[in-house]
């Protein structure tokens, strides 16, 4: 395993990328956390908690913060400044919104060869995009079909393939279902389970639905207004929590789903969690 992300005293404001004064108001403030190499993170919080101004920063999207924070014993702004490609290559985003994460103009090959002509500096062969769609469960006929041609469902399996075409080591979820259907939500989630399984990736997943990220998830950062208020084992949350916040969270979700989320391991996520949840 071994540590991959440790951050200390980790702040972040957007206040300080648009001018150099001093903010007062801090999105992230003073976070300290760490992520394990293979390991699966929930990052749980309601609406404006920070969870995805946190994983841009992690992401190296938004590098200007304060306090320390290492990727592979490195500072990450370090990394995105001196060797971006490295870091890009490593570190992928799957955004919330599928539709809006893909150019309309351009087709669905032309889409999929952007990050590695852009990391590796080459152009991929088609039997390499025909492979990592079949692998997301897609066909080859989606290369020359523009993005409103696709359902939300096969554009978000197409922005899952876009970012495991460079390799990477992390996954960065961000509430990858959200724009979906319920009917398909489940089917994407246990994709990328049993993707991140197969590849040994390490997942950090961004959601307000506290019994799929349970599902998902062997270890839980729970935020609330731009602060960590609990991190630790999604059981022992679970079963025990600590913060008054978390226990809110846990109430607000459905104590079936939550029971059956931790029950008999974490294979698949059935449709009817993600159905009580929605």
């Amino acid at each position: 395993m071994g540590l991959l992300v440790e951050a200390r005293g980790l702040r972040f404001s957007y206040a300080g990328i648009r001018s150099k004064r001093r903010s007062e108001k801090w999105e992230l403030d003073s976070l300290d956390f760490e992520i394990e190499r293979g390991s699966t993170i929930g990052v749980v919080g309601e609406s404006g908690s920070g969870k995805s101004t946190l994983i841009r920063v992690l992401c190296g999207l938004l590098p200007s913060y304060s306090g320390s924070c290492l990727y592979a014993g490195r500072e990450l702004r370090d990394w995105v400044r001196e060797v971006p490609r490295d870091f890009r290559s490593q570190n992928q985003m799957i955004f919330q919104s599928p539709a809006s994460s893909f150019d309309p103009r351009m087709r669905i090959g032309a889409s999929l060869a952007e990050p590695v002509k852009a990391i590796e500096r080459r152009s991929p062969s088609i039997d390499e995009l025909v492979r990592q769609l079949r692998d997301v469960g897609l066909n080859d006929e989606i290369l020359s079909r523009y993005p409103h041609q696709l359902s939300g469902g096969q554009l978000q399996r197409v922005a899952i393939a876009r970012a495991l075409l460079v390799n990477p080591n992390v996954l960065y979820a961000d509430e990858p279902t959200s724009a979906l259907d319920v009917s398909v939500q489940a089917q994407v989630l246990n994709l990328l389970m049993d993707i991140r399984a197969e590849l040994g990736l390490t997942l950090v997943m961004v959601s307000h639905d506290l019994a799929v990220v349970s599902r998902m998830c062997e270890y839980l950062l729970i935020m609330c207004k731009g602060e960590i208020v609990e991190s630790g084992f999604t059981e022992d949350i679970v079963a025990d929590p600590g913060s008054p916040y978390t226990k809110t969270l846990i109430e607000a979700a459905n104590a079936v789903s939550l029971d059956s989320a931790l029950a008999n391991g974490k294979k698949q996520i059935p449709n009817e969690i993600v159905a009580q949840s929605a």
